[in-house]
């Protein structure tokens, strides 16, 4: 087990930026296409977060042409090239699944942190 450990703790990102469900975060993603590797954003709303070590990771959802758009990330994928908090939600649940019958505006409608 002590091996397998170790792999993991190679693999780890010492680099993460710290976001919590609720917030709207912009995941900056590396897309490979032919030879070439472009970064492309995914910004929207964390739902959930889950796993431990290596396994860690984050639902972001969005609405894109009125339709919701899920995606989750792997948070020690090399394929992020970053995360980037764009807005601090303050929430009272641990996943946010609820959100997904909602239509339109509020969809994606989250209590503000700086509001208290």
């Amino acid at each position: 087990m002590d091996i397998i450990r170790k792999i993991e703790q190679e693999q780890l990102k010492d680099d993460r930026t710290p976001f919590n469900v609720g917030d709207t975060v912009k995941v900056h993603c590396r897309v490979k296409e032919g030879d070439k590797e472009r970064i492309q954003l995914f910004t929207g709303l964390v739902i959930a977060k889950g796993g431990r070590g290596i396994n860690a990771a984050f639902t972001v959802r969005k609405i894109s042409y009125g339709e919701g758009v899920e995606r989750v990330f792997p948070i020690h994928s090399p394929r992020i090239a970053q995360i980037e908090v764009s807005n601090r939600g303050k929430v009272r649940r641990a996943k946010l699944h609820y959100l997904r019958d909602r239509v339109g505006k509020r969809a994606l409608l989250v209590k503000s942190a700086e509001r208290r």
